[in-house]
């Protein structure tokens, strides 16, 4: 597999991946520098609704996870006919778990809102509701729209995501300036131009997947439902940790984010401009992590752990890199970047002070804690992953959180050193997993 993944190969499956990564961000960017001319409960609202859709897609985006590793090692040992398999049944349950999940969040939608932020203004909340039934309804097409970009990763094209990601991203933003800014309907028509995106986002990939000719990785027949529970039992076995990490992630996180709304709506719109600017951040870190599914399963179904080793240390080295130099460019251009978006001069000084300690922390600790998993998680090892994250989110990211922000008086600023001291924890954990090589004991197919 060494051959198979040259520095030229490599560079073709990451350039694209950063590239649509970035992309990715855009969308919610768009929506929330746009939406900021409406006003700061404006953006807060689609904040507040942009934590809980995260928290809500995670099932269906850690199925994907799932998905492309069981497809990654198949095609890793050229079976293209469990390949074609596997690729379906992900699609299958992505749809399902989807439509479940819409139900849930139109259905409940206020109620969640309230459970998750307690009593928040009354303009706020108007806001969140109308943004998230929209959303919502997007779920489906996000869905499929992830596991058919899961797919094509893991099949090392990430060249046709990139180019989807591209067109999704200038639909958004165009539809987001007719709805925001000539038909003035403010968050609904964020909200609409990320429905109408996604939608077609997913279309235009599963008709490429459906006919698909080149290689062998095809969603023909997909319309003929046929469950192969074998095969739904492999992906499951990697998707629900996955899942259950993830979740314990977003429902900490969202626990830490309720802080800010006892602070105010100053510091509720600070903490989203922050964090707009700090996903962009972590982007092309994100793309290294997705590269490492592909490879590392590759490598694995192919049985050559030398080459997971080999390739998943270059891959660090180019996380630290990368992320070294955003951080001082971020650093550097903080008042420009911060002044893309309508704050006030309060809720300014606020955002740059949480994007001093993002700075820091990401440099040091990120690429280790989310990157790295990810090299596990394609070898199989998807419960230590698990474990790690659920006890570092709820020991040292929730507890040091409350604890910085209220007892010993450091307020909104406590979740972000909170979330400093999270990267570390997790990275040391995963990095010694790494090292000692207990990971090469798992299995994912047989």
């Amino acid at each position: 597999m060494s051959e198979r993944w040259n520095n030229r190969a490599l560079f073709q499956l990451l350039w694209p991946l950063i590239i649509e990564q970035l992309l990715a961000v855009t969308m919610g960017a768009a929506d929330t520098m746009m939406v900021s001319s409406v006003g700061e409960f404006a953006v807060s609202g689609v904040n507040i609704v942009d934590n809980i859709n995260n928290l809500l897609i995670i099932a269906f985006m850690a199925l994907a996870t799932g998905g492309a590793v069981v497809v990654s090692q198949y095609i890793g040992r050229r079976d293209s006919k469990n390949t074609n398999v596997a690729a379906k049944q992900l699609v299958y349950i992505v749809t399902l778990v989807s439509l479940i999940l819409m139900g849930i969040a139109l259905v409940l939608r206020r109620p969640i809102i309230s459970l998750l932020y307690g009593k928040i203004a009354p303009d706020v909340m108007d806001a969140a509701a109308v943004y998230f039934f929209i959303t919502a309804l997007s779920y489906p097409f996000l869905a499929v729209y992830n596991a058919d970009a899961a797919l094509f990763r893991a099949a090392g094209n990430s060249g046709i995501t990139m180019r989807i990601a591209l067109l999704v991203n200038i639909m958004n933003v165009a539809g987001n300036a007719f709805f925001i800014f000539v038909l003035r309907i403010g968050v609904v028509g964020a909200a609409l131009s990320t429905l109408l995106s996604r939608i077609a986002a997913a279309a235009i990939l599963t008709l490429l997947l459906v006919h698909n000719r080149k290689g062998f990785l095809s969603l023909a027949g997909v319309h003929k439902i046929r469950f192969a529970r074998p095969m739904i039992r492999n992906i499951l076995n990697v998707g629900i940790p996955s899942g259950l990490e993830n979740s314990m992630f977003q429902i900490g996180r969202l626990l830490t984010q309720r802080i800010f709304t006892t602070f105010g709506t100053m510091a509720i719109a600070a903490n989203a401009i922050a964090g707009v600017i700090n996903s962009f951040s972590f982007m092309p870190g994100m793309a290294y992590g997705i590269a490492l599914l592909t490879i590392v399963g590759q490598c694995v179904g192919a049985g050559d752990y030398e080459a997971a080793k080999k390739e998943t240390a270059k891959i660090m080295k180019l996380a630290y890199i990368t992320l070294f130099v955003i951080g001082a460019l971020i650093y550097i251009f903080m008042d420009a970047l911060i002044g893309l978006f309508s704050l006030s001069p309060e809720a300014r000084v606020l955002a740059k002070t949480f994007l001093r300690v993002h700075c820091i922390s990401m440099v040091i600790g990120w690429p280790m804690s989310f990157a790295m998993p990810n090299a596990l998680r394609a070898a199989g090892d998807v419960r230590y992953v698990m474990i790690v994250a659920s006890v570092s989110m709820w020991l040292v990211r929730v507890s040091a959180a409350y604890l910085l922000s209220f007892p010993l008086g450091f307020g909104p600023l406590g979740v972000w050193l909170s979330m400093g001291g999270d990267f570390v924890v997790r990275g040391v954990c995963y990095f010694t997993r790494w090292r000692n090589g207990r990971w090469q004991e798992k299995r994912v197919i047989k």
